[in-house]
C-alpha cells in the first residue's frame, strides 16, 4: 500500500528563523496542469507553513516536464537558491512517449544533483492514469509537492 505523500515529521526541520532567511524555487510543468498546478499549491503552502516568506519562492513555469531540467538549470544561474523543486507530472500512455520523458527528467535531476550546486528535488509523478495523479496531488494519498517541499527544506539544511 501506498502512503499518504503529505505525511512528514515535523520535528526533523530546521526552526522558523533559519528558514525564513531561506529561498526556495519550483519549477512547474504545465503540461497536465490540474495535477502540477495542486502539487506547486502544496510546496507552497508547506514551505511558509514552516517560516519560509512568500517572497523568498519563486516559481518558474515551463511547458513539460521535459523542460524541468533546463528550468532548474536556469533558476540556479539566475538566482541564488537553497533548494529548486521540479514539479511535474507523466501519465503513461499507449505509445513509448512515457518512458523517454520520465528517463529524459529522471536523468536531468540526477546530472544537476551531481554537480552538487544546490538540491533539485524530484516532485514529478509517473502514473498510469489520470486517477492516480489525481490521488497524488491533494487526493487519498496526500500531494507529491508536500512531499517535495518538506525534502527541500531537509536538503537544503544538511
Amino acid at each position: 500500500m501506498t502512503s499518504d505523500l503529505s505525511r512528514y515529521d515535523a520535528n526533523q526541520l530546521p526552526s522558523a528563523d533559519v528558514l525564513e532567511r531561506q529561498r526556495y524555487a519550483l519549477v512547474v510543468a504545465d503540461w497536465n496542469s490540474e495535477i502540477t498546478f495542486a502539487m506547486a499549491q502544496g510546496a507552497i503552502d508547506t514551505l511558509i507553513k514552516h517560516g519560509v516568506p512568500e517572497d523568498n519562492i519563486d516559481v518558474l513555469h515551463v511547458p513539460g516536464t521535459v523542460e524541468l531540467t533546463y528550468g532548474a538549470t536556469h533558476i540556479m544561474k539566475e538566482e541564488r537558491v537553497n533548494a529548486v523543486i521540479v514539479i511535474g507530472c507523466v501519465i503513461q500512455g499507449e505509445t513509448p512517449h512515457f518512458d523517454y520523458v520520465c528517463q529524459s527528467v529522471t536523468q536531468g535531476v540526477a546530472t544537476l544533483n551531481a554537480q552538487g550546486k544546490v538540491p533539485v528535488i524530484f516532485s514529478v509523478l509517473t502514473v498510469l492514469n489520470q486517477q492516480q495523479a489525481l490521488d497524488r496531488c491533494g487526493g487519498k494519498l496526500g500531494n507529491k509537492g508536500v512531499e517535495g517541499a518538506y525534502t527541500a527544506i531537509r536538503m537544503a539544511n544538511l
